[in-house]
């Protein structure tokens, strides 16, 4: 990534030199469901794919990860999928890729 750095010492992305393949998904827990509010539970169903991530908070339990380009997509697309479907969760992917997009 290139960048600026403006007068106050802030850092402004400015173009991105090497695309990585990794994409950016995030997954609300739906309270009702299966997981509850857990964010916590969100990130045990995707740790077997090794993928790491963040919460927003406690009292907003948006969960976002990061899904390297060398991860198995399809069967992480089918689990989301699967999760949304059975009430457990919302997702989204912020920064999808070629390659999910075609898993």
């Amino acid at each position: 990534m290139r960048f600026t750095t403006d007068a106050d010492g802030l850092h402004w992305a400015k173009e991105r030199v090497t695309p990585s393949g990794n994409c950016t998904g995030r997954v609300l827990p739906v309270p009702g469901g299966l997981l509850g509010r857990s964010a916590e539970a969100v990130h045990q169903r995707l740790a077997p794919f090794g993928l790491g991530g963040e919460v927003f908070s406690d009292e907003f339990p948006l969960a976002a990860f990061n899904v390297p380009a060398a991860t198995d997509l399809s069967r992480i697309k089918e689990l989301l999928v699967r999760g949304q479907e059975e009430g457990w969760w919302h997702f989204e992917v912020g920064c999808a890729t070629e390659a999910w997009r075609d898993a």
